[in-house]
């Protein structure tokens, strides 16, 4: 049992990386989190911050907490915090909002197009 454990966390990992190379903010994330369970504190800090820098909000908070921990400066926090909020603006559009109000309004179909009223 103990070895099967053991391959499929290498598998997830594998994974975990793939998808970050892939660019997916939300696996570095926790790639950051596993690493940081295995005491690798330097390697999840630079996964958590890229992340932040990608804009995901979890990678943020988890910075915050390390910074409030004083495992990361106020400069190393700062930056990040604003490289994630730079990252968030970014992606911010007005076709964006309306699909947003659209969605909040329920005009949505199943297969994703917006009902237009007439």
């Amino acid at each position: 049992r103990g070895k099967l454990l053991r391959r499929t966390r290498k598998r997830e990992v594998y994974h975990l990386e793939e998808a970050v190379i892939a660019g997916h903010p939300e696996a570095r994330h926790n790639l950051a989190c596993y690493e940081k369970r295995n005491g690798n504190i330097e390697r999840a800090l630079k996964h958590y911050i890229i992340a932040a820098n990608l804009g995901y909000d979890s990678s943020i908070q988890s910075l915050k907490g390390c910074y409030k921990g004083g495992t990361v400066g106020k400069e190393d926090f700062a930056a990040a915090l604003r490289r994630h909020q730079a990252a968030v603006d970014a992606t911010k559009s007005p076709q964006r909002k309306a699909a947003s109000i659209a969605q909040a309004a329920g005009k949505f179909r199943s297969s994703g197009y917006i009902l237009l009223e007439h």
